[in-house]
């Protein structure tokens, strides 16, 4: 079973892909897990990739393309996969496509978590992060035990700058206008599957796992 996760950020899309992972047993693939893989191996590719990624650079699509080619190929998909962060662009899609056809792979569901502007707000501004080890709190739904304290590491939490109102909500707007054109591609072709993700998260996990049953039976 190969799928897409889609959603605007701060829909919840990290938290349904770690449930959805642990009970179908699929691959996680995230272009900035594969990408910091493949520097850290010291790969042709990583290689290629390691001057961007220290100027905080964007790394060229065509470059992601290939490392995202390659990860899909290798044993750790062979039994499934679940994307995140990939496709954000109707270009990249139709490249994903050719990818997994060269690869005999088919896409079976893009599941989209819809989440209100509001609401999306008002979850990443009470966002907190890890400096240490990079674990997320949200101090409305998920606290942590003790104010500005990691439960996991004891390291120090802080808001992102990318988690303050301002951005957020243009980073909702970027999202709209670049990444929504991909729902109506994915319904187009009949693989588009979207769940209220207003509702808590065992709510839309059950929606999901409902849809997800259907495509194995």
């Amino acid at each position: 079973m190969n799928l897409i996760l889609l959603g605007a950020p701060g829909s919840g899309k990290g938290v349904q892909a770690e449930i959805i992972i642990e009970n179908y047993k699929l691959a996680h693939v995230s272009t900035g897990n594969i990408l910091r893989k493949e520097i850290s191996e010291g790969t042709e590719l990583g290689l290629e990739a390691k001057p961007y990624m220290d100027k905080g650079m964007l790394v060229p699509e065509d470059l992601i393309l290939r490392i995202l080619g390659k990860e899909l190929a290798s044993d750790r998909c062979s039994n499934g996969f679940i994307l995140d962060g990939v496709p954000r662009t109707i270009v990249q899609a139709e490249a994903l496509d050719k990818i997994l056809t060269e690869q005999g792979k088919v896409i079976d569901r893009a599941i989209y978590l819809e989440v209100g502007e509001n609401t999306l707000v008002g979850r990443l501004t009470n966002r907190r992060t890890c400096l240490a080890c990079g674990k997320v709190f949200n101090l409305v739904g998920q606290p942590p035990k003790v104010e500005g304290i990691c439960d996991s590491c004891g390291g120090k939490l802080i808001q992102r700058d990318d988690d303050t109102e301002a951005t957020v909500r243009k980073r909702f707007v970027e999202y709209e206008n670049k990444t929504r054109p991909l729902l109506e591609y994915y319904s187009r072709k009949g693989l588009l599957f979207t769940v209220n993700g207003d509702q808590p998260k065992t709510q839309v996990f059950s929606l999901v796992t409902k849809e997800l049953d259907s495509l194995r039976k």
